[in-house]
């Protein structure tokens, strides 16, 4: 043990400790105490007590249960092609001697720019009038198509969060990649193996912790969609077909004032985001048994 004094170790959790309880824990239980109020202003001075009845409006509210919908869907194309493209990538990049960090670079480079920035320039190519697709359309002599309708929204707002993030799981995987000693890999090679086979037989199984945690990371990550997905989709345009949890949640406490029932669905993300984990979490140990 480094530090034989847990005194010392305590001295230098505490700021971190004192940083949750601050602004992860007690902002939690404040939304279970205000869930159980009709909260009509965002001061929280005008409340009525209602108890559960917020909770059983979730069971009853169509939004909710579009919204639920909407976030399972995109939970299943972030997982295949934000983790399952930048695992595919970095797996390509390994076998690159030259430009491996040109790659990490370009890959990345959406990661940092706002998603707010991203979720207007797709605004604006979604366009029916004036948007960047349809301007190339009508230079091919093909009509214009509206883009955000209500079948294809969804997918539209999918397009650019997998392509801001697929670069932040490349770079997880192929660092992943970089750990695997090179020993393992020369006897490999002796033994002949070689091409996809070293990649099935000895990098995936050599990387499975990093890939497990991903997916974790990103099913939870699904949960938290917000800013870009109402820079383009405003209001679960159009009509209320492109709410997510988390989008939903914010209309109802800042358009609808409605502050007590947004806390409630406040709290069905976080427990839709924990019990999701614990389940992805006791599989993937159940595999390793």
């Amino acid at each position: 043990m480094i530090y034989k004094d847990k005194k010392i170790v305590w001295i230098f959790l505490l700021p971190a400790l004192i940083f949750l309880i601050g602004f992860l824990y007690i902002p939690f239980f404040m939304s279970i105490y205000n869930s159980l109020f009709n909260i009509t202003d965002l001061a929280g001075v005008d409340k009525t007590w209602v108890g559960l009845q917020n909770y059983i409006e979730l069971f009853r509210d169509t939004n909710i249960h579009t919204s639920l919908i909407n976030t399972a869907i995109m939970m299943v194309l972030m997982v295949v092609f934000e983790l399952g493209l930048g695992a595919l990538f970095a797996l390509f990049v390994d076998g690159v001697r030259r430009g491996a960090k040109f790659y990490r670079t370009v890959f990345f480079f959406p990661v940092v720019i706002s998603a707010t920035a991203i979720g207007l320039m797709f605004f604006l190519f979604y366009d029916y009038n004036m948007g960047l697709f349809n301007q190339i359309l009508m230079k091919f002599g093909v009509e214009k198509h509206l883009w955000m309708n209500e079948s294809s929204a969804l997918y539209m707002i999918a397009i650019p969060t997998i392509w801001q993030y697929v670069g932040f799981y490349f770079v997880i995987v192929l660092t992943g990649i970089s750990t695997i000693p090179e020993d393992i890999y020369e006897s490999a090679y002796l033994d002949g193996i070689t091409g996809f086979k070293k990649t099935i037989y000895i990098t995936l199984p050599l990387i499975k912790g990093v890939l497990k945690s991903s997916l974790i990371l990103v099913i939870t990550g699904t949960l938290k969609i917000f800013d870009l997905a109402w820079t383009i989709a405003p209001k679960g345009i159009p009509n209320g077909k492109t709410y997510l949890l988390g989008t939903y949640q914010y209309h109802i406490v800042y358009d609808a004032y409605r502050v007590g029932y947004g806390c409630a669905i406040a709290v069905l993300i976080v427990v839709i985001g924990l019990g999701i984990s614990l389940l992805v979490n006791k599989f993937l140990k159940e595999e390793e048994l």
